[in-house]
């Protein structure tokens, strides 16, 4: 890149951080659920530390739920207990698809969620095994770690044994509540799917990283902002600010490492040079137009097919029109450039 663009780069960066303008709007109050500790997350902790929601005009109040900060514990992150807080249907949620799209096909009625924007569109988990696995190939017959039904960790396992042409009910044995370091050394498992985050933790404690699954390319319904359809109903320009402000948070995530390592200190204690480093490797992967999934939301109902699955069509799980609004309008282009 020449000099000139990246002295103009770094004014913009600066600019979109270190601005205090008040808001074009007034305030909209927002309660957003993180989902899980991961790397998916650190945009959404930018958006607040670098003042980006309040410039798009909102009060955010997110939080950390105590399910994903216990996972967390078991993979050696110590989430700070003041981030943490018990889900109290927060309209706006940040998690993967595929669980939110399990849990609408599990009970009666209209599905209560919709995915408004995706950030991981396809399966990019890793493969962490016992120093004794050397190979992919060397998982058939073991036992594979995830965490729960539906999850994202679920969906991959299960993707990935069929990419291997093996039977999941036969050729391996798929260990529940295990995406853990924990469940590693323990011996509950052999392998366990996990996010950079867990790549990261899993160098310093001598397990092996056996590869991603992004060679496989397989359309999944990953980490999302997911949005309580009631509440978008009366809500729908304070949802197109917040996706907007996602957009900006990642960009200068890309751009600015400084505002990404202090993310992680603050919100999830991970202060290690090291482990930062590694988790900043993943940062490229972020999609610069964050559709929802549609192909890996119809992956999902495809694989987990089934009467109750079968009655419900992709259409119902996503609405691309926010980010679609974005793209016609030039902020995906140059999103550090909107003020």
């Amino acid at each position: 890149m020449p000099l000139g663009k990246i002295a103009r780069r770094a004014v913009l960066v600066t600019s979109l951080v270190l601005s205090v303008s008040a808001p074009l709007h007034a305030a909209v109050s927002v309660d957003v659920a993180l989902g899980d500790v991961s790397i998916n997350k650190v945009p959404f902790l930018i958006a607040a530390d670098a003042d980006i929601y309040a410039r798009n005009g909102l009060e955010v109040h997110q939080f950390i739920t105590p399910g994903a900060a216990e996972a967390a514990k078991k993979s050696g992150v110590m989430v700070p207990p003041e981030y943490v807080k018990a889900d109290a249907k927060a309209p706006v949620s940040i998690g993967g698809g595929s669980p939110m799209m399990m849990g609408a096909t599990r009970k009666p009625g209209p599905v209560p969620r919709v995915i408004v924007s995706t950030t991981e569109d396809i399966a990019r988990d890793h493969v962490i095994a016992l120093p004794t696995v050397k190979s992919f190939a060397d998982l058939k017959g073991k036992r594979i770690g995830y965490s729960g039904n539906g999850t994202v960790t679920h969906f991959d396992a299960l993707s990935f044994v069929k990419k291997m042409g093996w039977d999941p009910q036969k050729d391996v044995t798929l260990v529940g509540d295990s995406a853990t370091l924990e469940a590693l050394k323990q011996g509950k498992v052999d392998a366990i799917m996990g996010s950079a985050m867990i790549v990261a933790m899993a160098e310093q404690n001598h397990f092996k990283d056996l590869g991603d699954l992004s060679a496989f390319n397989i359309p999944m319904p990953g980490s999302s902002i997911i949005v309580d359809k009631a509440w978008l109903g009366d809500h729908r320009d304070a949802v197109a600010r917040f996706v907007k402000s996602a957009v900006q948070a990642v960009a200068l995530m890309k751009t600015d490492k400084k505002v990404f390592d202090a993310a992680l200190a603050k919100w999830f204690n991970i202060k290690d040079k090291q482990t930062q480093d590694s988790m900043f490797t993943a940062v490229s992967h972020f999609p610069e137009k964050p559709y929802p999934a549609v192909a890996g939301i119809k992956g999902f109902l495809e694989l987990y097919d089934g009467p109750v699955v079968r009655s419900h069509k992709a259409e119902e799980f996503y609405d691309s029109s926010f980010v679609a609004e974005l793209d016609r309008s030039g902020v995906l282009a140059h999103p550090l450039d909107q003020k």
